[in-house]
C-alpha cells in the first residue's frame, strides 16, 4: 500500500494506491501561511486519514509519494524553491516522514501527472511521451524509454519558460516572451477578457456576464456559436501553444503529447485547431508521426505518479 499526495496551494489531496486503484480520497487544507513543519505534519495528518477511509491499518502503508510544485530535488526530497510558499530548500521528505513514520518521496506535481498518465492513463501506449500542463502556468512531465526525465538535479522540463516570442510579454519569471504567457489557462482568460472590453457586442458577454466571471471555458463556449471575436482569441491562443508545442516535439520527438489540466476538459474543440497547427509544422510527420492526445486521469493524475514513484523506489 502507497500513499498518494497531490500538493497544491490552497489543499492537498491523498489517496491510497493498491492494484492500479485509488482508494480512500481525502483532501486538507494548505496555506502559504502555514510554516514548511506546519504543511509537512498536515500531510502527515492526511496520510493517516486516507488510510483510515481506505479501511487499511496504517502499518500496512510502506511509503508516501509526494507530487508537490516547484523546483524539487527529487533524489533528496528537497522543495528547492517554490515561489508561492516563498519555501526555498525544505527538507519536505525528512519533514513528512518525521510526522508520519513512513519512508516519503517528493516529485515535481508535472512529473507527478506525467508518471500517472504513463502508467495508468492515456499514455499507458507510449515509451517516449510527453505531458502538458495548462493551468496558472504551463508545465511539462517527460518519460523518454518508459523513465521519467527531470533534468541535472530535477531542475529540468521547464517548458513554461521556453520563449516563443523575443521581447514579448513580461513574465512573472522575469524574462519576456515565455510560452506561459500566452499559452496558460491565466493568458487565456486575460486575453478573453482585454477582447470583451475592446468588444462590447461579443458572444463572449453572454457566456461571462462580467469580466470577473470569465474562465477557461468562455472562449470555447462561444467560438462555438460562431462568435468572431471569440475565434480570434482562440485562435492566437492555439497559435502560441501550438508553437511551444512544435518545438518541444521537433526536439525530443515523443510517440504523444497529452494535454491536461481543466482547459482539457475541451477534448476536439482544443485538439482539433492544435493538430491542424503542429502537424504540417513537424519535421519527418511521416516517418515519425505524433499523436496528440488529452490525457485521461484528470485531477487523479498527480495522485497515481505520486504514488507510483514511490512505489518504484522502495
Amino acid at each position: 500500500m502507497i500513499v498518494g499526495i497531490d500538493l497544491g496551494g490552497m489543499s492537498a489531496k491523498g489517496a491510497c494506491l493498491a492494484d492500479g486503484k485509488l482508494f480512500g480520497k481525502t483532501r486538507v487544507a494548505t496555506s502559504a501561511a502555514d510554516s514548511p513543519e506546519k504543511t509537512a505534519e498536515a500531510l502527515a495528518d492526511l496520510s493517516f486519514r486516507v488510510a483510515q477511509n481506505a479501511g487499511i491499518s496504517y502499518d500496512d502503508v510502506e511509503a508516501i509519494g509526494i507530487g508537490a510544485p516547484g523546483v524539487i530535488d527529487s533524489a533528496n526530497g528537497v522543495v528547492v524553491q517554490w515561489s508561492n510558499f516563498a519555501w526555498n530548500n525544505v527538507p519536505l521528505a525528512a519533514l513528512v516522514k518525521k510526522y508520519a513514520g513512513k519512508r516519503t518521496f517528493v516529485l515535481n506535481d508535472a512529473n507527478s501527472a506525467a508518471l500517472g498518465e504513463v502508467r495508468f492513463g492515456a499514455g499507458r501506449r507510449f515509451e517516449d511521451c510527453a505531458l502538458v500542463t495548462i493551468g496558472t502556468g504551463v508545465g511539462a512531465g517527460i518519460v523518454i524509454g518508459g523513465k521519467l526525465f527531470e533534468g541535472f538535479r530535477g531542475a529540468g522540463t521547464e517548458f513554461g519558460h521556453t520563449i516563443i516570442r523575443q521581447n514579448g510579454r513580461l513574465c512573472t519569471c522575469g524574462r519576456r516572451g515565455c510560452l506561459e504567457s500566452y499559452a496558460s489557462a491565466a493568458a487565456l482568460i486575460r486575453a478573453t477578457r482585454d477582447a470583451m472590453r475592446k468588444d462590447r457586442e461579443s458572444l463572449l458577454w453572454g457566456f461571462a456576464h462580467s469580466l470577473d466571471e470569465v474562465d477557461g471555458r468562455t472562449v470555447f463556449l462561444a467560438a462555438k456559436e460562431g462568435d468572431a471575436c471569440a475565434r480570434d482569441v482562440l485562435r492566437k491562443f492555439i497559435a502560441a501553444l501550438g508553437e511551444g508545442i512544435v518545438n518541444l516535439v521537433n526536439l525530443l520527438r515523443p510517440q504523444a503529447v497529452l494535454l491536461g489540466g481543466g482547459i482539457s476538459a475541451e477534448g476536439e474543440a482544443l485538439l482539433k485547431p492544435l493538430r491542424k497547427f503542429v502537424f504540417p509544422r513537424l519535421y519527418v510527420l511521416d516517418y515519425a508521426p505524433l499523436e496528440l492526445l488529452c490525457a485521461a486521469l484528470g485531477n487523479d493524475a498527480g495522485l497515481y505518479g505520486a504514488a507510483v514513484n514511490a512505489q518504484e523506489k522502495i
